[in-house]
């Protein structure tokens, strides 16, 4: 269930604070946040945010495609690292040895 219509988009404030700040000053830098429920908006286009994916930050470089999606969409929180079984652990042992 999202977020009601009435109330609009949720955007974290600090983040956008720190986004129109870096517009005036013309600087190019990765800002971090741990915010992935914040939702992307247009004055967020073609800046570097660095989403927490809980370990580290994740850098997403924001296109226009991405607006109206949320950042945690774009920092993945696990790490697919095969199933599991016989085979698999025989391929293992094969490519170690």
């Amino acid at each position: 269930m999202g977020r009601s219509k009435k109330k609009g988009p949720y955007v974290d404030m600090k983040l956008l604070r720190k986004i129109r700040e870096l517009d005036t000053t013309k600087e190019r830098k990765i800002i971090n946040t741990y915010s992935r429920d914040c939702t992307i908006i247009p004055d967020f286009v073609g800046h570097t945010i660095g989403v927490h994916n809980g370990k580290t930050f994740i850098p997403v470089y924001i296109t226009e495609e991405m607006v109206g999606h949320k950042l945690g969409e774009f920092a993945p929180t696990t790490i697919f690292r095969g199933h599991g079984g016989k085979k698999a652990k025989r391929a293992m042992r094969k490519k170690k040895g």
